[in-house]
């Protein structure tokens, strides 16, 4: 079952990815979750600081080893509607929450 971190009020979990140029930028996780009937986990982040005062949210598969996450860009397009998807419906649930 897919489990959702959106609305815990706990510390907000920052990670540092690399852009193109070897810069790491500062990233907060937004969720996390595992999708029914896989084993892949998946990760919603998004900019600390945003360039364009626009906060965009970015999606990884990722895998733990000990203390490191490695994080995977999802490049199958099934394998990303059902990332868009999971992520929809626990933003539709928060917001009914919320109300």
């Amino acid at each position: 079952m897919a489990e959702d971190q959106l609305g815990m009020e706990e510390e907000s979990e920052i990670i540092y990815i690399a852009d193109d140029e070897g810069n790491e930028e500062e990233f907060e996780v937004i969720m996390k979750f595992e999708v029914d009937g896989s084993e892949a986990k998946y990760m919603m982040v998004a900019p600390v600081e945003p360039e364009d005062g626009e906060t965009d949210v970015y999606a990884f598969r990722y895998e733990e080893e000990g203390d490191d996450i490695k994080l995977f860009v999802i490049q199958d397009d099934a394998e990303w509607d059902i990332v868009e998807e999971t992520f929809n419906t626990f933003l539709a649930e928060d917001e009914e929450e919320a109300n």
